[in-house]
């Protein structure tokens, strides 16, 4: 019976994995659930543009722009959406929705501008791509300690996706502190600063 059983499991190749709904390694499921998450995003664009532009931006801000896509930016170790192509696509959709609703043609700076979070001076619809690394390298962090209780007995993993976006975000805005902050705030607010400095 226990054969019957496993014989009727549908085998999925790894780059297929998921776990809750995130991918558990860079491939066709990554790739997929971003294309997703963009066609989603462009069909929500279209039909915010049909209520108010208040209760629109709202909508957008807090349900259809970052907040829906956190799950894939906080993936596993082994598949980092930080350098993902499409996060420059799901970006596109967002300024694209901002300019239908508010029926305006943003320029570079005025995008930069309101992608800042409200406290900041924008309108809190936050560039997926300027979250990307903040938030694998503080879900990362956040479960360092896991890992390593979890895989004590295991070859050690040398956390090279991990390893490299710690490299950019050093590159950008200076040294990495011994003890990793676990809180993405620490690693997002640096590139906030710099991007209210370019505005």
């Amino acid at each position: 019976m226990n054969d019957a059983l496993l014989q009727s499991l549908k085998r999925v190749e790894l780059e297929d994995a998921t776990l809750l709904g995130a991918p558990l390694f860079v491939g066709a499921a990554l790739d997929s659930a971003w294309e997703n998450r963009c066609e989603d995003l462009a069909r929500a664009c279209d039909r915010l543009c049909l209520i108010g532009a208040q209760d629109a931006l709202i909508m957008l801000r807090s349900s259809f722009s970052a907040p829906k896509v956190l799950h894939l930016l906080h993936c596993s170790d082994c598949s980092p959406s930080a350098n993902h192509q499409a996060l420059s696509s799901f970006d596109a959709i967002l300024r694209r929705a901002i300019q239908l609703i508010t029926n305006s043609n943003l320029a570079e700076f005025q995008w930069i501008q309101a992608s800042l979070p409200v406290h900041d001076g924008g309108l809190g619809i936050r560039r997926v791509s300027s979250l990307a690394i903040p938030a694998f390298v503080a879900s990362a962090a956040s479960t360092l300690s896991l890992q390593s209780d979890s895989l004590s007995g295991c070859v050690s993993s040398d956390n090279n996706f991990l390893q490299s976006c710690l490299l950019s975000w050093s590159a950008q805005f200076g040294d990495i502190p011994q003890i990793l902050p676990l809180k993405q705030s620490f690693w997002d607010r640096p590139g906030v600063l710099a991007n209210k400095a370019v505005v």
